[in-house]
């Protein structure tokens, strides 16, 4: 099965390089110190500082190799990647449920640069309402699982 692609911003894929690089170079140390300090009570059997230190040592690993294995596989999306007027990886899109008139609007982004709390909340091309807008154009109606049941949304706008 091939890769699957991994689309984010110029922004998006520095800040993968930059926590890359803030693991290789700065984390790895500070692990390898907490290890060094650990090693020298001794006994290593009943070791609870090295046992921890390990855990994290493992756990800072995965993340350098999943991080190097999304970084061979990013493609950066510009404003010339994708056809205006579809909702698209980085576009804001006004969505309003068909029975309401309240509207909400989104960013679309690649799952690492996902941020509900950014203004407008930046959501993952994974998550349902991302999954449901792609590809779609203003005035068209998505339907949406969600845990009270299916959602429609119909979009009002798309930037």
């Amino acid at each position: 099965m091939a890769p699957q692609v991994i689309y984010v911003t110029s922004e998006g894929l520095v800040k993968l390089q930059d926590e890359l690089k803030h693991l290789k170079e700065v984390k790895r140390i500070e692990i390898a110190e907490k290890l060094k300090e650990a090693i020298s009570f001794w006994d290593l059997s009943e070791n609870a500082e090295y046992e921890e230190a390990r855990n994290e040592q493992a756990q800072v690993e995965k993340k350098i190799l999943d991080l190097e294995e999304q970084l061979k596989h990013v493609e950066i999306i510009t404003e010339e990647s994708h056809s205006w007027g579809a909702v698209w990886m980085w576009a804001e899109v006004e969505i309003k449920l068909v029975d309401g008139k309240d509207k909400e609007v989104y960013v679309i982004v690649w799952t690492t640069e996902a941020d509900i709390l950014a203004n407008p909340p930046r959501i993952s091309n994974d998550s349902p309402i991302g999954k449901g807008l792609m590809g779609k154009k203003k005035g068209q109606k998505i339907k949406v699982r969600a845990p009270s049941g299916e959602v429609q949304y119909e979009i009002t706008n798309v930037k």
